[in-house]
């Protein structure tokens, strides 16, 4: 039987390698890549074409959900579960509405990582076991497709608000996502109009606020 294909993305070293020991245990599983922040996790999708990439919601550089975004866009083939300590129906949505297939606890065990697993390989949709699914569905139709102020901002809005909460200066942030300087300052402009921010630390503080940054990094 053809193994299930599977990248590893979580920034805590220790966190990645208690999963990867959790998976070694299912003969079905290939481990194929493993990265430490979300622009690695794309990088090394787009190499090795996993079945299944489990990508932690909270890390630098790129978000998890801004990956799983850009994974249902760019590899519709790729399926991403969401790895999470948060078990709010509200980062469950978000996870969802980004195109992700899974949403999986990190308290879950072998048992409930093999089940997602295998589940989202097969093409369905896979939730922790303490996650309604009939609380999220009554979320989604009580969010009315309005959204939040957040999931109103484009994905390079959402990427640079990340790298400005993480401390990168303008200059950095242009260099690391190639444009200029200027580019970036009108993203920064852009985000404090729409979010009604207008200054850095607020910026920040918002990251912080809606876990977009993880404070204890």
């Amino acid at each position: 039987m053809k193994p299930i294909r599977v990248l590893l993305a979580d920034d805590h070293t220790l966190v990645r390698s208690g999963i990867r020991a959790l998976l070694e245990r299912v003969p079905e599983v290939q481990i194929v890549a493993e990265a430490n922040d979300g622009q690695e996790a794309l990088r090394l999708i787009k190499g090795h074409q996993p079945d299944v990439a489990l990508i932690d919601i909270v890390m630098p550089r790129l978000n998890g959900l801004e990956v799983a975004a850009r994974v249902a866009k760019d590899f519709p083939n790729v399926r991403v579960i969401i790895l999470s300590m948060y078990a709010s129906e509200e980062y469950v949505w978000q996870a969802l509405s980004a195109g992700a297939a899974g949403y999986l606890l990190k308290g879950a065990n072998t048992a409930d990582l093999e089940q997602a697993v295998k589940a989202v390989e097969r093409g369905e949709t896979y939730l922790s076991p303490p996650i309604s699914k009939q609380v999220i569905k009554d979320y989604v139709q009580r969010a009315g497709g309005e959204g939040t102020l957040f999931e109103r901002l484009t994905p390079r809005q959402r990427e640079v608000l990340q790298l400005i909460a993480e401390g990168y200066t303008a200059k950095a942030i242009a260099q690391m996502l190639k444009v200029s300087v200027k580019t970036i300052e009108t993203h920064r402009a852009q985000l404090m109009d729409r979010l009604g921010i207008y200054d850095v630390a607020g910026l920040v503080r918002y990251a912080i606020r809606i876990k977009l940054v993880n404070l204890e990094e």
